[in-house]
């Protein structure tokens, strides 16, 4: 998904734009097929969007299960690398970069220096300086204090290849979450601006609810395999069309917003641009003369503007 501001919902979202389907390991224990690990998924993912926009500046933000070597490593040494910032385990083994080899030495390169700490031990170490900073919106609480610590080292495990990492650990002064830590496959990035660009995952989690309720992912009654194949893509690009056909219309007026007995709202919603576009179709297909200064003779227009505002908002 592609985290993206929208202007009209003052918000971040994440719109769809390409699907992978990476099906279970149990899928594959009567298929002649070996199965495909999601890292194997992801990887093929990220090298078609690095052919797709070679002079682009990618950032990835994953979860955890994507804190593999062979995955970080490959992105790494692409070309044009791209910058993955994932959640990282606090146990992994770090070391400091291998020192420079000297004149006429023999023997193969070193690949690490000398170990480190792991993070573990550096977020108990009583001597580790933590900064206070203060994220805008941290999850939908908005603004939020938090203790960072970062460094850089070098992840490495046998037979992996070695990875280069900006590594930031995050404490909670309030101590609701326990300390965490993610990792950045680019040094230069700072901590503040990997912490600003990991929170902005959750917005992901938000598509996925919308794309569930109004849209109904997940709830397809298709009894064949490729009918669900089909339908879940198309569904997901859905997402993303909408909110670009309801942008076009908010670059011209302001987008209509429907307001809810139990809530104020502010912002537009999904359901707000939803509604917009049904409108829009509906309005020039089954009610052309929505619009026309005169009543229709079998039904007014004001009728039809309070049916075609409750079609529309129909979940």
């Amino acid at each position: 998904m592609l985290l993206v501001p929208i202007p009209w919902a003052k918000r971040v979202w994440a719109l769809p734009f390409l699907t992978l389907l990476a099906r279970s390991e149990r899928y594959y224990e009567k298929k002649r097929r070996a199965h495909k690990k999601l890292t194997d998924w992801a990887r093929q993912g990220v090298l078609q969007l690095r052919r797709w926009l070679a002079g682009r500046a990618l950032v990835i933000v994953a979860d955890s299960s994507f804190a593999v070597l062979s995955l970080l490593g490959r992105v790494q040494q692409l070309a044009h690398p791209v910058c993955m910032i994932v959640r990282f385990r606090l146990d992994a083994a770090l070391y400091e970069p291998a020192p420079p080899r000297l004149p006429h030495q023999k023997g193969r390169p070193r690949l690490k220096g000398k170990r480190l700490p792991t993070l573990a031990q550096v977020a108990a170490n009583v001597k580790t300086r933590w900064q206070r900073v203060t994220i805008p919106q941290w999850y939908g609480e908005g603004r939020r204090a938090v203790d960072l610590v970062s460094g850089t080292a070098v992840w490495w495990h046998s037979g992996q290849p070695v990875v280069p990492i900006r590594w930031v650990l995050i404490r909670d002064p309030k101590g609701k979450f326990k300390t965490q830590a993610l990792l950045c496959t680019d040094l230069t990035v700072k901590p503040m601006q990997m912490m600003k660009w990991f929170v902005l995952r959750w917005q992901l989690e938000v598509t996925f609810h919308e794309v569930r309720e109004p849209l109904g992912v997940e709830t397809q009654r298709q009894w064949s395999d490729l009918a669900v194949v089909r339908t879940t893509p198309a569904l997901l690009g859905l997402f993303s069309l909408v909110t670009l056909l309801a942008h076009q219309h908010a670059r011209r007026r302001k987008l209509p917003m429907r307001q809810a007995a139990w809530y104020h709202k502010t912002t537009p919603t999904f359901s707000d641009a939803l509604a917009l576009v049904r409108w829009q179709i509906w309005q020039h297909t089954c009610f052309p003369n929505v619009d026309s200064p005169m009543d229709s003779a079998k039904l007014p227009s004001a009728i039809q503007n309070r049916l075609l505002s409750a079609l529309c908002y129909t979940p």
